[in-house]
């Protein structure tokens, strides 16, 4: 790496930095506001203020079942301790956090995508799912931008055939970006728009090819033959496509997004989550509670309206944003 590469990947660092920070804003606002209120005038964690706490945790969407465990583990904490300074809970809290996010962070990490993408001789196939208005399709955009900045060859595939907006949506993010979007247009069959795609990823040689889908989840057998269907055709190209299924939750629905994942995870195997519109809420807390509910790792956050916000989910990274003051 030259010195020019390596100020550039610095000063990119520092952008990502400030732009999660900023992201996190409200939800650190809101619950640092509300911690400090919980233990002002008390020098030790006792009962009174782990109450407080397992609140704050609730109504920052961490879920009550992650929540429960959190307190569990602080209060074995204080028992063994004796003594723990209401100074010391960020701390605790935060070590307690980041240890449940290591349990789920999959065996291939966050770079898993990339990683693979540079197995040669058949592109990674990724199906995106979601229900509609969680940000999917400008995920998608977003993703192969971060896959074509970094030099691979994308190709997108319009599956969301449903709808016209979908469609169209797609194809002007492939113009944007630089890629290749593969469409039959709208009221189409999605799986025959995977197959064109993927077949068409093999044919460029492409290193990624990105499937969007329909987001609908009025009718759950309808879900789960759509999206078996979209990937038995997709195995007639490549054998053990796709090698990702990832699934896109809004998180400023906060719970809401627990339970879309919860129905999702039964049509479908999901492999790996991208929590988007993190910068427009309170309940960044989220992304800690479904992590640890669903046992899938989080593999995308989203932070702001920028291409390049959308951002490789770091557990460490994003558990110190969360507690910076």
């Amino acid at each position: 790496m030259g010195l020019f590469d390596f100020f550039k990947k610095d000063k990119e660092s520092k952008e990502q930095q400030q732009a999660l920070d900023e992201g996190l804003q409200k939800t650190k606002t809101n619950f640092f506001d509300q911690l400090s209120k919980a233990v002002v005038g008390k020098s030790t964690v006792d009962e009174a203020v782990l109450d407080d706490l397992e609140t704050l945790l609730v109504h920052a969407d961490v879920g009550i079942d992650t929540t429960v465990k959190v307190i569990d583990r602080i209060e074995k904490r204080v028992a063994r301790d004796k003594y723990v300074s209401t100074s010391e809970l960020d701390r605790i809290l935060r070590e307690e956090i980041v240890e449940l996010l290591d349990r789920n962070s999959g065996a291939t990490g966050s770079r898993a995508i990339l990683d693979r993408a540079d197995s040669p001789g058949q592109p990674f196939v990724i199906m995106v799912v979601g229900v509609n208005g969680v940000g999917k399709t400008t995920t998608i955009g977003k993703l192969a931008h971060r896959f074509h900045s970094a030099g691979k060859k994308v190709v997108l595939g319009a599956a969301d055939t449903f709808r016209a907006a979908a469609v169209d949506q797609l194809i002007i993010w492939g113009q944007r970006v630089g890629v290749p979007v593969i469409s039959h247009g709208m009221n189409t069959d999605p799986a025959a728009v995977a197959f064109d795609a993927v077949q068409k990823g093999v044919e460029l040689g492409a290193d990624v090819v990105i499937i969007d889908t329909a987001g609908r989840l009025h009718n759950k057998v309808n879900l789960m033959n759509e999206l078996s269907k979209i990937k038995r055709v997709m195995q007639k190209v490549i054998p053990d496509a796709p090698h990702e299924v990832l699934l896109v939750l809004d998180g400023s629905t906060g719970q809401n997004a627990f339970l879309q994942a919860k129905e999702f995870t039964k049509a479908t195997e999901v492999t790996a989550l991208a929590i988007t519109k993190l910068d427009g809420t309170a309940k960044g807390g989220v992304v800690i509670g479904i992590s640890d509910q669903l046992q899938v790792p989080v593999r995308y956050i989203g932070v702001g309206e920028k291409m390049t916000d959308l951002q490789l989910f770091d557990r460490h990274t994003f558990v110190n944003s969360l507690f910076k003051k």
